[in-house]
């Protein structure tokens, strides 16, 4: 039942003080605004907008509670899109736009509204140029180059109101106060009273020296209380440590790949290493909108591996979504590969937890376009073990029948997962591929220093190794083992720079595309094999050259620049080339997907845009010059 306008406006004063992006009016702006809201209680299952049907006529703003933002396909099939929790506005995009609601949104608990009427809301946005910004996204072009911008544009299918604030956006713009501290000593319950009196969800602990040693969260308090812990015990026995920090000058999507990554909701900012604040999840996932947050939070909450089967279906969208939001190919393979490895981890673990321990450590390494970071929308399997050597027959028995049975099932369970097998075997289930330290060590040996011209090249995928579960110490063993090696063993490197030069760019003499002209993909080119490969297989020979651990190709080239091992102008071109065609890819594969088509690399140069073309000329132009390179540095005659 809502109140009267104006019938508690203290409360609704000091909510609007403490809620972005009202905070940022003055004092004489937040009383007229004041006047006109009212609360509203929504039972927990209420729906507040119905999508395509709800014309919202007010601002919907969580004074207390959730809702969730939903869609709901044909087969009637919901889809989280994102979360709205206190301080969350409902309704904006539907005003600002003048037409139904583009999602349902459905209360998760009882929830209270702070609802200001659509005109006074539209008003605001007339005359408070910073509530505007705040709502009114720019998509401007000037983060993207045209090309960037112009495919974003023609594949966007989907609205979006969250424009390129993820990218853009510096962790010091989410910090509007300074992070609420408590000391060594105190009390559990005066750090749960802090909490409450600075409505903020954490709580920094510092030591005697004034150094941050840990966070307290409302998890941390919630155990407390469940564990029956005396509240009067030193609040520092309940906090998590280290605090994982970031700097203020990085922007929201680092920060948000870094939540992910070590599974985290609250990250403390810094500035020349003194922290000035916290950012958690939540103001992120307000941030932008739809957020792979909430896939995120799916992946933790899994307590059985069935649960897990159904989420990589979801990964589309989150593409989708950062594609619209203007991410270029390097953003989001990063994204995507956080997502598989968060899925991995998960499944490992509760598989773990469910055949017991092994008898050996091991490690789960990832291999081809997963080592590289580079999956796309389509990714098969390529992934090895590696275990501590047993020392020992019996011990060495037990390994072999406990990492078969559990490298049989994890693949088994990939699969259900949507990670469809290698179609070449390579996969931690064969038995080639599933060795201790010594055996690893003597594989890449062999590759390196007696290299077959045909292994090699089949061994090349192997090179890209990186570890993913496990003790990682093994992988980082072996990655020592290869950098050691690989650089002084020139045989094995011109082999590799050789091959580099088979794969010519799909032009012709005049600058034309060169395309199958039958078959099945008659007048497509394959955008992975005559476009993506030659830069993966240049930044790779060169990286073993230098002895480079990272994996990745962007990575490679940004090291090789640093190091002073490729031109600047060379490195920038390659990089730029590299990510358009990679960009290029996945908008391509993600079409295919929401078309019910089974994705491939097959683009077809008629299909795109004039200026796409001509950028697509220009990346495999660029092949020619990385060519060009490896000739000079390793002495390859033309031809």
């Amino acid at each position: 039942m809502a109140a009267l306008p104006g019938e508690q406006p203290s409360v609704i004063i000091d909510f609007l003080q403490s809620t972005l992006p009202f905070s940022l009016l003055d004092q004489a702006a937040l009383r007229r605004l004041a006047a006109h809201c009212t609360v509203d209680f929504h039972p927990a299952g209420s729906r507040v907008l119905v999508r395509d049907q709800t014309r919202p006529r007010e601002l919907f703003v969580v004074q207390k509670g959730g809702v969730k933002l939903t869609l709901r396909n044909s087969e009637d099939q919901e889809t989280l899109l994102d979360y709205r929790g206190e301080g969350g506005c409902i309704g904006e995009l539907a005003l600002l736009q003048n037409r139904p609601a583009p999602m349902d949104a459905t209360t998760v608990e009882d929830t209270f509204f702070l609802v200001l009427p659509g005109d006074e809301f539209l008003n605001l946005i007339k005359t408070q140029p910073l509530v505007a910004e705040f709502f009114l996204r720019d998509f401007s072009e000037t983060f993207l180059p045209r090309a960037f911008a112009e495919m974003r544009e023609r594949h966007a299918a989907l609205s979006c109101d969250s424009g390129l604030y993820l990218f853009s956006t510096r962790l010091a713009a989410m910090c509007a106060r300074a992070p609420v501290c408590t000391c060594f000593g105190e009390s559990i319950q005066m750090g749960a009273w802090k909490m409450s009196k600075h409505r903020v969800g954490s709580l920094l602990v510092r030591e005697p020296s004034g150094r941050v040693a840990g966070i307290v969260t409302d998890k941390d308090l919630r155990k407390a209380v469940a564990l029956g812990m005396d509240y009067a015990a030193p609040i520092e026995t309940i906090m998590s440590t280290p605090v994982v920090t970031m700097d203020e000058g990085e922007v929201c999507f680092d920060a948000l790949l870094q939540m992910m990554t070590r599974q985290i909701h609250h990250l403390a900012v810094t500035r020349d290493d003194e922290v000035t604040g916290v950012v958690t999840s939540h103001d992120i996932m307000v941030l932008q909108g739809k957020s792979p947050m909430a896939v995120f939070r799916d992946i933790q909450a899994q307590e059985r591996l069935e649960g897990l089967h159904p989420i990589s279906e979801r990964i589309p969208q989150v593409l989708r979504t950062l594609v619209e939001e203007g991410a270029r190919a390097g953003h989001i393979t990063r994204m995507i590969t956080v997502i598989n490895d968060l899925i991995l981890e998960k499944l490992l673990t509760l598989l773990l937890k469910e055949i017991g321990p092994p008898p050996v450590p091991f490690c789960w390494l990832l291999l081809g376009s997963e080592g590289r970071r580079e999956q796309t929308v389509a990714t098969d399997q390529d992934n090895a073990l590696v275990y501590r050597d047993p020392g020992d027959p019996i011990l060495q028995r037990a390994a072999d029948i406990y990492l078969t049975a559990f490298a049989e099932r994890a693949i088994q369970e990939l699969v259900r997962c949507g990670f469809p097998s290698c179609p070449g075997e390579i996969m931690a289930s064969n038995p080639k591929w599933r060795q201790p330290l010594t055996v690893w060590r003597n594989y890449f040996e062999r590759w390196i220093m007696v290299p077959n011209p045909q292994e090699v090249l089949n061994a090349t995928i192997f090179f890209d190794f990186r570890p993913a579960f496990g003790e990682l110490e093994l992988a980082s063993a072996l990655r020592e083992h290869v950098a050691r090696h690989a650089p002084r063993q020139d045989v094995f490197l011109r082999h590799l720079a050789a091959d580099c030069l088979q794969t010519r760019p799909p032009l012709s003499f005049f600058k034309n595309f060169v395309v199958e002209k039958t078959g099945e993909h008659k007048n497509r080119l394959n955008i992975k094999q005559r476009g993506l490969v030659p830069f993966v297989d240049f930044a790779r020979v060169l990286a073993l050259r230098h002895g480079l651990a990272e994996t990745n190709t962007l990575g490679r080239l940004r090291r090789l620049k640093e190091d002073g091992h490729l031109p600047e102008e060379l490195a920038k071109e390659a990089g730029e080339a590299f990510e358009f065609l990679l960009q290029l890819r996945l908008v391509h594969q993600l079409g295919q997907v929401e078309d019910g088509r089974k994705p491939d690399n097959h683009v077809a140069p008629t299909e795109l845009s004039e200026l796409e073309r001509q950028t697509l000329k220009e990346a495999f132009s660029v092949i020619g010059r990385l060519h060009g390179h490896l000739r000079d540095v390793f002495r390859l005659e033309l031809g």
